[in-house]
Protein backbone atom coordinates (compact mmCIF):
# COMPACT_ATOMS: atom_id res chain seq x y z
CA UNK A 1 0.00 0.00 0.00
CA UNK A 2 1.36 3.37 -1.01
CA UNK A 3 0.60 7.21 0.85
CA UNK A 4 -2.07 7.70 -1.74
CA UNK A 5 -4.15 4.36 -1.65
CA UNK A 6 -3.32 4.59 2.83
CA UNK A 7 -4.90 8.25 2.88
CA UNK A 8 -7.99 7.46 1.28
CA UNK A 9 -9.06 4.64 3.58
CA UNK A 10 -7.94 6.66 6.81
CA UNK A 11 -11.37 7.78 7.63
CA UNK A 12 -13.02 4.31 7.21
CA UNK A 13 -10.02 2.75 8.85
CA UNK A 14 -10.38 5.23 11.96
CA UNK A 15 -13.80 4.02 12.14
CA UNK A 16 -13.13 0.29 12.35
CA UNK A 17 -14.89 -0.61 9.09
CA UNK A 18 -12.44 -2.11 6.71
CA UNK A 19 -12.02 -5.71 5.79
CA UNK A 20 -9.44 -7.27 7.80
CA UNK A 21 -6.91 -7.67 4.84
CA UNK A 22 -7.47 -3.47 4.38
CA UNK A 23 -6.88 -3.11 7.79
CA UNK A 24 -4.13 -4.72 7.90
CA UNK A 25 -2.63 -3.35 5.02
CA UNK A 26 -2.58 0.14 6.15
CA UNK A 27 -1.30 -0.77 9.82
CA UNK A 28 1.92 -1.96 8.32
CA UNK A 29 2.29 1.06 5.96
CA UNK A 30 1.19 3.52 9.36
CA UNK A 31 4.23 1.50 11.09
CA UNK A 32 6.50 2.48 8.19
CA UNK A 33 5.37 5.87 7.04
CA UNK A 34 5.59 8.85 9.60
CA UNK A 35 3.73 11.21 7.33
CA UNK A 36 0.60 9.13 7.30
CA UNK A 37 0.60 8.89 11.05
CA UNK A 38 0.53 12.48 11.58
CA UNK A 39 -1.86 12.70 8.42
CA UNK A 40 -4.28 10.19 11.10
CA UNK A 41 -3.45 11.87 14.39
CA UNK A 42 -4.84 15.47 12.45
CA UNK A 43 -7.70 13.24 11.25
CA UNK A 44 -8.58 12.00 15.11
CA UNK A 45 -8.41 15.54 16.33
CA UNK A 46 -10.58 17.36 13.50
CA UNK A 47 -13.19 14.43 14.01
CA UNK A 48 -13.18 14.80 18.12
CA UNK A 49 -13.57 19.06 17.54
CA UNK A 50 -16.75 18.41 14.89
CA UNK A 51 -18.35 15.83 17.10
CA UNK A 52 -17.74 18.20 19.95
CA UNK A 53 -19.49 20.94 17.67
CA UNK A 54 -21.89 18.84 16.07
CA UNK A 55 -24.22 16.89 18.10
CA UNK A 56 -27.05 18.88 17.65
CA UNK A 57 -26.72 18.90 14.35
CA UNK A 58 -27.38 14.90 13.95
CA UNK A 59 -30.62 15.08 11.95
CA UNK A 60 -29.17 17.90 9.70
CA UNK A 61 -31.22 17.60 6.18
CA UNK A 62 -28.16 18.00 4.43
CA UNK A 63 -26.60 14.48 5.30
CA UNK A 64 -27.75 12.61 2.19
CA UNK A 65 -27.24 15.65 -0.12
CA UNK A 66 -23.75 15.72 1.47
CA UNK A 67 -22.36 11.82 1.62
CA UNK A 68 -23.72 11.57 -2.13
CA UNK A 69 -21.13 14.32 -3.01
CA UNK A 70 -18.69 12.92 -0.59
CA UNK A 71 -19.48 9.07 -2.87
CA UNK A 72 -19.28 10.93 -6.47
CA UNK A 73 -15.79 12.75 -5.81
CA UNK A 74 -14.33 9.26 -4.09
CA UNK A 75 -15.57 6.97 -7.13
CA UNK A 76 -14.08 9.97 -9.27
CA UNK A 77 -10.78 9.32 -8.06
CA UNK A 78 -11.06 5.48 -7.93
CA UNK A 79 -9.54 3.69 -10.94
CA UNK A 80 -11.22 0.51 -11.13
CA UNK A 81 -14.75 -0.92 -11.61
CA UNK A 82 -14.56 -3.32 -8.22
CA UNK A 83 -12.91 -0.23 -6.61
CA UNK A 84 -16.06 2.03 -7.10
CA UNK A 85 -18.21 -0.83 -5.78
CA UNK A 86 -16.38 -0.83 -2.69
CA UNK A 87 -16.82 3.16 -2.42
CA UNK A 88 -20.37 2.44 -2.44
CA UNK A 89 -20.00 -0.10 0.15
CA UNK A 90 -17.84 2.47 2.08
CA UNK A 91 -21.13 5.10 1.74
CA UNK A 92 -23.37 2.00 3.69
CA UNK A 93 -20.69 1.10 6.33
CA UNK A 94 -19.91 5.11 7.03
CA UNK A 95 -23.79 5.99 7.69
CA UNK A 96 -24.06 2.99 9.98
CA UNK A 97 -21.63 5.16 12.28
CA UNK A 98 -23.53 8.10 14.39
CA UNK A 99 -20.08 9.22 15.29
CA UNK A 100 -19.13 9.94 11.69
CA UNK A 101 -22.50 11.08 10.89
CA UNK A 102 -22.17 13.79 13.23
CA UNK A 103 -18.70 15.06 12.58
CA UNK A 104 -19.76 15.02 8.45
CA UNK A 105 -22.66 17.06 9.57
CA UNK A 106 -21.09 19.49 11.82
CA UNK A 107 -17.98 20.05 9.30
CA UNK A 108 -20.28 20.57 6.55
CA UNK A 109 -22.75 23.43 8.55
CA UNK A 110 -19.19 25.27 9.32
CA UNK A 111 -17.81 25.02 5.58
CA UNK A 112 -21.59 26.33 4.52
CA UNK A 113 -21.33 28.96 7.47
CA UNK A 114 -17.81 30.27 6.11
CA UNK A 115 -18.49 30.41 2.71
CA UNK A 116 -22.32 32.11 3.40
CA UNK A 117 -20.14 34.61 5.04
CA UNK A 118 -17.41 35.45 2.56
CA UNK A 119 -20.02 35.04 -0.20
CA UNK A 120 -22.42 37.56 1.99
CA UNK A 121 -25.26 35.29 1.77
CA UNK A 122 -25.45 35.21 5.95
CA UNK A 123 -24.49 37.22 8.98
CA UNK A 124 -21.80 38.78 9.37
CA UNK A 125 -19.38 38.43 12.48
CA UNK A 126 -19.49 41.73 14.29
CA UNK A 127 -16.63 44.14 14.22
CA UNK A 128 -15.80 47.47 16.55
CA UNK A 129 -16.03 49.80 12.96
CA UNK A 130 -19.05 48.74 12.36
CA UNK A 131 -20.40 50.76 15.40
CA UNK A 132 -17.98 53.64 14.25
CA UNK A 133 -19.69 53.58 11.24
CA UNK A 134 -23.11 53.79 12.76
CA UNK A 135 -21.92 56.67 14.78
CA UNK A 136 -21.42 59.07 12.24
CA UNK A 137 -24.85 59.50 11.40
CA UNK A 138 -26.09 60.37 14.65
CA UNK A 139 -27.38 63.95 15.19
CA UNK A 140 -29.06 63.53 18.68
CA UNK A 141 -28.63 61.81 21.94
CA UNK A 142 -30.56 60.91 25.05
CA UNK A 143 -28.31 60.00 27.96
CA UNK A 144 -29.37 58.94 31.61
CA UNK A 145 -26.83 58.05 34.25
CA UNK A 146 -29.14 56.46 37.38
CA UNK A 147 -28.16 56.37 40.71
CA UNK A 148 -27.40 53.63 43.49
CA UNK A 149 -30.47 54.71 44.88
CA UNK A 150 -33.56 53.71 42.43
CA UNK A 151 -35.77 56.32 43.94
CA UNK A 152 -33.35 59.35 43.15
CA UNK A 153 -33.48 60.55 40.17
CA UNK A 154 -30.66 60.56 37.31
CA UNK A 155 -27.99 62.29 35.53
CA UNK A 156 -29.26 63.32 32.01
CA UNK A 157 -27.48 64.78 29.21
CA UNK A 158 -28.41 65.39 26.00
CA UNK A 159 -27.16 66.04 22.30
CA UNK A 160 -27.84 67.94 19.85
CA UNK A 161 -25.06 68.05 16.86
CA UNK A 162 -25.16 69.59 13.11
CA UNK A 163 -24.98 67.50 9.76
CA UNK A 164 -20.96 66.97 10.16
CA UNK A 165 -21.74 65.54 13.69
CA UNK A 166 -19.87 68.69 15.36
CA UNK A 167 -21.54 69.22 19.21
CA UNK A 168 -24.23 72.11 18.64
CA UNK A 169 -26.10 72.49 21.71
CA UNK A 170 -26.11 70.63 25.27
CA UNK A 171 -28.54 70.37 27.74
CA UNK A 172 -27.33 68.83 31.17
CA UNK A 173 -29.27 67.94 34.66
CA UNK A 174 -26.93 67.23 37.68
CA UNK A 175 -29.44 66.31 40.42
CA UNK A 176 -28.51 66.96 44.10
CA UNK A 177 -26.50 63.80 44.77
CA UNK A 178 -23.69 64.12 41.73
CA UNK A 179 -23.29 67.95 42.81
CA UNK A 180 -22.67 67.83 46.63
CA UNK A 181 -20.99 71.00 46.78
CA UNK A 182 -22.98 72.81 43.97
CA UNK A 183 -26.26 71.26 44.54
CA UNK A 184 -28.77 70.29 41.77
CA UNK A 185 -28.20 72.31 38.67
CA UNK A 186 -29.40 72.75 34.88
CA UNK A 187 -27.07 73.59 32.57
CA UNK A 188 -27.64 74.53 28.87
CA UNK A 189 -24.94 75.26 26.17
CA UNK A 190 -25.93 76.69 22.62
CA UNK A 191 -23.89 78.45 20.27
CA UNK A 192 -21.00 79.25 22.74
CA UNK A 193 -23.56 80.43 25.49
CA UNK A 194 -23.65 78.45 28.76
CA UNK A 195 -26.65 79.23 31.20
CA UNK A 196 -26.39 77.46 34.75
CA UNK A 197 -29.58 77.34 37.25
CA UNK A 198 -27.52 76.16 40.67
CA UNK A 199 -31.15 75.96 42.65
CA UNK A 200 -29.54 75.33 45.48
CA UNK A 201 -27.86 78.40 45.52
CA UNK A 202 -30.99 80.14 43.91
CA UNK A 203 -28.58 81.99 41.10
CA UNK A 204 -28.50 81.60 37.58
CA UNK A 205 -25.95 82.71 35.36
CA UNK A 206 -25.24 83.33 31.44
CA UNK A 207 -22.00 83.10 30.31
CA UNK A 208 -19.70 83.18 27.52
CA UNK A 209 -16.51 81.13 29.60
CA UNK A 210 -14.17 79.48 27.99
CA UNK A 211 -13.35 77.35 30.52
CA UNK A 212 -17.30 76.38 30.93
CA UNK A 213 -17.50 75.75 27.37
CA UNK A 214 -14.60 73.58 27.64
CA UNK A 215 -16.19 71.67 30.56
CA UNK A 216 -19.26 71.07 28.71
CA UNK A 217 -17.44 69.56 25.85
CA UNK A 218 -15.15 67.32 28.18
CA UNK A 219 -18.35 65.99 29.81
CA UNK A 220 -20.05 65.07 26.22
CA UNK A 221 -16.61 63.58 25.54
CA UNK A 222 -16.22 61.38 27.75
CA UNK A 223 -20.50 60.44 28.08
CA UNK A 224 -20.99 60.49 24.45
CA UNK A 225 -20.66 56.61 23.26
CA UNK A 226 -19.53 57.72 19.84
CA UNK A 227 -16.52 59.10 21.57
CA UNK A 228 -15.98 55.90 23.71
CA UNK A 229 -15.73 53.79 20.89
CA UNK A 230 -13.74 55.09 19.28
CA UNK A 231 -11.14 55.46 22.44
CA UNK A 232 -11.75 51.64 22.73
CA UNK A 233 -10.43 51.20 19.21
CA UNK A 234 -7.16 53.80 19.58
CA UNK A 235 -6.68 51.52 23.23
CA UNK A 236 -6.98 48.08 21.86
CA UNK A 237 -4.26 49.39 19.39
CA UNK A 238 -2.03 50.75 21.78
CA UNK A 239 -2.24 47.81 23.63
CA UNK A 240 -3.73 49.41 26.78
CA UNK A 241 -6.98 47.15 26.48
CA UNK A 242 -8.09 43.81 25.51
CA UNK A 243 -11.62 43.80 24.00
CA UNK A 244 -13.96 40.14 24.43
CA UNK A 245 -16.71 40.17 21.86
CA UNK A 246 -19.80 37.79 22.58
CA UNK A 247 -22.50 38.15 19.74
CA UNK A 248 -25.41 35.69 20.22
CA UNK A 249 -27.36 34.11 17.57
CA UNK A 250 -30.55 35.43 19.15
CA UNK A 251 -30.75 38.72 17.17
CA UNK A 252 -32.87 40.61 20.13
CA UNK A 253 -29.85 40.06 22.21
CA UNK A 254 -26.73 42.68 22.33
CA UNK A 255 -23.85 41.79 21.49
CA UNK A 256 -21.36 41.94 24.91
CA UNK A 257 -18.37 44.14 24.00
CA UNK A 258 -16.06 43.51 27.21
CA UNK A 259 -13.13 46.20 27.43
CA UNK A 260 -10.76 44.84 29.98
CA UNK A 261 -7.79 47.46 30.79
CA UNK A 262 -4.32 45.89 31.12
CA UNK A 263 -2.91 45.30 34.69
CA UNK A 264 0.11 47.70 33.85
CA UNK A 265 -1.73 50.20 32.87
CA UNK A 266 -3.38 53.80 33.99
CA UNK A 267 -6.43 51.90 34.94
CA UNK A 268 -5.34 48.24 36.23
CA UNK A 269 -8.24 46.51 37.14
CA UNK A 270 -10.92 48.21 35.16
CA UNK A 271 -13.81 46.92 32.80
CA UNK A 272 -16.18 48.19 30.67
CA UNK A 273 -19.44 46.61 29.24
CA UNK A 274 -20.72 47.84 26.20
CA UNK A 275 -24.27 46.63 25.10
CA UNK A 276 -24.59 46.74 21.64
CA UNK A 277 -27.80 46.87 19.53
CA UNK A 278 -27.70 44.02 16.58
CA UNK A 279 -29.63 46.11 14.29
CA UNK A 280 -28.35 49.07 14.71
CA UNK A 281 -25.24 48.56 15.88
CA UNK A 282 -25.65 51.00 18.24
CA UNK A 283 -24.31 51.05 22.02
CA UNK A 284 -27.41 50.91 24.08
CA UNK A 285 -26.01 50.79 27.73
CA UNK A 286 -22.55 50.89 29.14
CA UNK A 287 -21.43 49.54 32.11
CA UNK A 288 -18.30 50.63 34.27
CA UNK A 289 -16.55 48.03 37.12
CA UNK A 290 -13.89 48.14 39.06
CA UNK A 291 -11.94 45.03 40.55
CA UNK A 292 -10.81 44.75 44.32
CA UNK A 293 -7.36 43.36 45.83
CA UNK A 294 -9.07 40.27 46.03
CA UNK A 295 -9.80 40.04 42.32
CA UNK A 296 -13.41 40.21 42.53
CA UNK A 297 -15.25 42.85 40.01
CA UNK A 298 -17.83 45.17 41.54
CA UNK A 299 -20.15 47.43 39.77
CA UNK A 300 -19.49 50.92 39.99
CA UNK A 301 -22.01 52.65 37.70
CA UNK A 302 -24.41 52.30 34.60
CA UNK A 303 -25.20 54.63 31.62
CA UNK A 304 -28.33 53.96 29.12
CA UNK A 305 -28.28 55.91 26.02
CA UNK A 306 -32.14 56.37 24.39
CA UNK A 307 -33.53 58.34 21.56
CA UNK A 308 -30.94 57.84 18.87
CA UNK A 309 -32.06 60.57 15.89
CA UNK A 310 -34.77 61.62 17.59
CA UNK A 311 -35.05 65.51 17.08
CA UNK A 312 -34.45 66.94 20.26
CA UNK A 313 -37.38 70.36 20.84
CA UNK A 314 -35.15 73.75 20.72
CA UNK A 315 -36.91 75.06 23.85
CA UNK A 316 -35.03 72.27 25.30
CA UNK A 317 -31.51 74.25 25.19
CA UNK A 318 -33.30 77.63 26.28
CA UNK A 319 -33.56 76.87 30.30
CA UNK A 320 -34.78 80.71 31.15
CA UNK A 321 -38.54 79.99 31.12
CA UNK A 322 -37.99 77.23 33.46
CA UNK A 323 -35.80 78.96 36.34
CA UNK A 324 -38.19 80.96 38.64
CA UNK A 325 -38.58 84.68 38.56
CA UNK A 326 -37.04 85.45 42.02
CA UNK A 327 -33.76 83.53 41.20
CA UNK A 328 -30.32 85.82 41.05
CA UNK A 329 -29.63 86.32 37.54
CA UNK A 330 -26.17 86.83 36.43
CA UNK A 331 -25.98 87.92 32.68
CA UNK A 332 -22.27 87.98 31.80
CA UNK A 333 -23.55 88.14 27.81
CA UNK A 334 -25.61 91.45 28.00
CA UNK A 335 -23.07 93.77 30.03
CA UNK A 336 -20.06 93.85 30.37
CA UNK A 337 -18.92 92.71 34.00
CA UNK A 338 -15.61 93.20 36.14
CA UNK A 339 -12.97 95.92 35.63
CA UNK A 340 -10.86 96.04 32.83
CA UNK A 341 -7.38 94.89 33.15
CA UNK A 342 -5.43 97.61 31.06
CA UNK A 343 -2.03 98.23 31.67
CA UNK A 344 -2.09 96.66 35.09
CA UNK A 345 -0.38 93.46 36.40
CA UNK A 346 -2.60 90.56 37.32
CA UNK A 347 -1.73 91.14 40.35
CA UNK A 348 -2.17 94.86 40.66
CA UNK A 349 -5.89 94.62 38.84
CA UNK A 350 -7.23 92.00 41.69
CA UNK A 351 -6.22 94.41 44.17
CA UNK A 352 -8.03 97.68 42.67
CA UNK A 353 -10.88 94.94 41.82
CA UNK A 354 -10.79 94.51 45.53
CA UNK A 355 -10.46 98.11 46.41
CA UNK A 356 -13.46 99.01 43.95
CA UNK A 357 -15.42 96.50 45.36
CA UNK A 358 -15.54 97.77 48.75
CA UNK A 359 -15.76 101.50 48.07
CA UNK A 360 -18.71 100.60 46.10
CA UNK A 361 -20.21 98.90 49.08
CA UNK A 362 -19.47 101.80 51.00
CA UNK A 363 -21.04 104.30 48.91
CA UNK A 364 -24.00 102.51 48.64
CA UNK A 365 -23.93 101.93 44.51
CA UNK A 366 -24.90 98.39 44.56
CA UNK A 367 -25.38 98.64 40.62
CA UNK A 368 -21.16 99.05 40.69
CA UNK A 369 -20.46 96.38 43.67
CA UNK A 370 -23.07 94.28 41.41
CA UNK A 371 -21.10 94.48 38.29
CA UNK A 372 -17.42 93.76 40.10
CA UNK A 373 -19.37 90.78 41.95
CA UNK A 374 -20.12 88.63 38.40
CA UNK A 375 -22.81 90.59 36.91
CA UNK A 376 -25.12 90.30 39.86
CA UNK A 377 -28.26 93.07 39.53
CA UNK A 378 -27.86 95.85 41.81
CA UNK A 379 -31.45 94.60 43.68
CA UNK A 380 -29.88 91.54 43.96
CA UNK A 381 -26.66 92.35 45.82
CA UNK A 382 -28.80 95.02 47.70
CA UNK A 383 -30.34 91.99 48.91
CA UNK A 384 -27.29 90.16 49.40
CA UNK A 385 -25.15 92.47 51.03
CA UNK A 386 -26.81 95.47 51.87
CA UNK A 387 -26.48 94.51 56.00
CA UNK A 388 -22.93 95.04 55.36
CA UNK A 389 -22.00 98.89 56.37
CA UNK A 390 -18.63 99.64 55.43
CA UNK A 391 -17.37 102.22 56.91
CA UNK A 392 -13.90 101.91 55.59
CA UNK A 393 -11.04 99.77 53.90
CA UNK A 394 -8.57 98.99 56.56
CA UNK A 395 -5.70 96.77 54.44
CA UNK A 396 -5.46 94.63 51.40
CA UNK A 397 -2.99 92.37 51.63
CA UNK A 398 -0.91 90.51 48.77
CA UNK A 399 -2.94 88.11 45.99
CA UNK A 400 -1.85 84.87 46.10
CA UNK A 401 -2.75 82.44 43.29
CA UNK A 402 -6.26 80.28 44.25
CA UNK A 403 -5.26 77.16 46.21
CA UNK A 404 -7.80 75.05 44.37
CA UNK A 405 -6.67 73.34 41.25
CA UNK A 406 -8.68 74.41 38.51
CA UNK A 407 -10.67 77.19 39.83
CA UNK A 408 -8.24 80.04 38.71
CA UNK A 409 -7.01 83.40 39.60
CA UNK A 410 -6.28 84.60 43.48
CA UNK A 411 -7.17 85.21 46.36
CA UNK A 412 -6.98 88.40 48.27
CA UNK A 413 -6.78 88.64 52.16
CA UNK A 414 -8.52 92.21 53.50
CA UNK A 415 -9.79 93.77 56.24
CA UNK A 416 -12.22 96.50 56.47
CA UNK A 417 -14.04 98.46 59.00
CA UNK A 418 -17.59 97.96 59.26
CA UNK A 419 -20.89 99.43 61.70
CA UNK A 420 -22.46 97.04 63.60
CA UNK A 421 -26.51 97.42 63.87
CA UNK A 422 -26.26 98.72 67.31
CA UNK A 423 -23.98 101.85 65.96
CA UNK A 424 -20.59 100.63 66.77
CA UNK A 425 -17.74 99.68 65.01
CA UNK A 426 -15.86 96.87 64.33
CA UNK A 427 -12.88 95.31 62.08
CA UNK A 428 -13.91 92.65 59.58
CA UNK A 429 -11.70 90.16 57.85
CA UNK A 430 -11.89 88.61 54.73
CA UNK A 431 -8.64 85.42 54.52
CA UNK A 432 -9.32 85.50 50.57
CA UNK A 433 -11.57 87.28 48.02
CA UNK A 434 -11.14 85.28 45.16
CA UNK A 435 -10.69 87.48 42.27
CA UNK A 436 -10.84 85.65 38.27
CA UNK A 437 -10.82 86.84 34.83
CA UNK A 438 -14.81 86.82 34.13
CA UNK A 439 -13.20 84.82 30.75
CA UNK A 440 -10.63 82.35 32.77
CA UNK A 441 -8.94 81.38 29.47
CA UNK A 442 -8.43 85.20 29.13
CA UNK A 443 -10.49 85.44 25.95
CA UNK A 444 -11.72 89.07 27.53
CA UNK A 445 -9.47 91.70 29.62
CA UNK A 446 -11.72 91.59 32.23
CA UNK A 447 -11.42 90.43 35.98
CA UNK A 448 -14.35 90.00 38.83
CA UNK A 449 -14.95 88.67 42.28
CA UNK A 450 -16.35 84.90 42.19
CA UNK A 451 -16.33 83.92 45.90
CA UNK A 452 -14.84 84.40 49.27
CA UNK A 453 -17.16 87.68 50.58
Amino acid sequence: MNCAECKELLVVYQEGLLEESQEQAILEHLGKCEMCRAELAGLQTLQQRLVNNGKALAQSDLEDDVMNRIIREQNARLKAADQASAGLRIRRLIMKSPITKLAIAAAVIVVAAVSLQFLGGGPAAYALEQTINANHSVRYLHIKIPNAEPENEPKELWIACDENGQVQSVRFQSPEWASPEDGAKWVVWNQGIAKIWFKRKNSFLICRDETVQKWILDLVRSSDPRYAVERLSEQEKQGKLTLDIQQPDDKSQPIIITAIYAPDGKSPGRQVVFHVDQSTKLVTVIEYYHQGPDGQLTFTARQENYDYNVPIAADMFVLDDEVPADVMRVDQVAQDVGLPQGNMTDEQVVVEVVRQFFEALKTGDYDKAGMLLGGLPAKDTQKLLGDLKVVGIVSIGEPKPHPIPGVGGFVVPCKVEVENPDGSKSIKEYSGVGVRPVDRNRQADRWNIHGGI
